[in-house]
């Protein structure tokens, strides 16, 4: 398995084997996004073939980084695939000026809940929508962590 960056054409062919992406964004909303802003794909790649993708960009242009779609194939899951994916992404953003990221996901998606949670991620904000599964859970993530002084007083 190797992480390497990657495409556009890519991420919209990947997140056509993603069964959390119903009605996956087509190329040409990408091309939208990311067009004259800083942004970066990630593709995981196992035998020549893309299992997983994650992609940021610099979406408010207020010193945050913004992932916004990502995924791994099932067959792929529970490795560190998706890990490794946002490991290398806040290392990017972080050599690049990016001071924390910015996230979303749907209530329905319970392991990208845990998932964030569990790689430091805090809650920030939510959106109601009238399927309570579909409404949305903001994340942030400071990427320059100052260590906690453990003295007390």
């Amino acid at each position: 398995m190797k992480i390497r960056k990657g495409t556009i054409e890519e991420v919209a062919e990947a997140s056509l084997h993603i069964p959390e992406l119903h009605d996956p964004y087509k190329t040409a909303v990408y091309h939208q996004r990311l067009a004259n802003t800083p942004h970066l794909i990630l593709i995981a790649e196992a035998g020549g073939k893309v299992i997983g993708f994650k992609v940021g960009y610099d979406r408010y242009k207020d010193g945050s980084f913004y992932s916004w779609m990502g995924g791994l194939h099932p067959a792929h899951r529970g490795q560190g695939i998706y890990q490794q994916l946002t490991e290398i992404m806040e290392q990017w953003a972080s050599e690049n000026g990016y001071t924390h990221m910015l996230l979303k996901t749907r209530n329905k998606l319970k392991p990208m809940i845990r998932f964030c949670l569990s790689q430091g991620y805090y809650v920030s904000g939510f959106s109601e929508h009238p399927d309570p599964m579909e409404s949305r859970i903001y994340f942030w993530k400071n990427l320059h962590v100052k260590p906690q002084n453990s003295s007390s007083k």
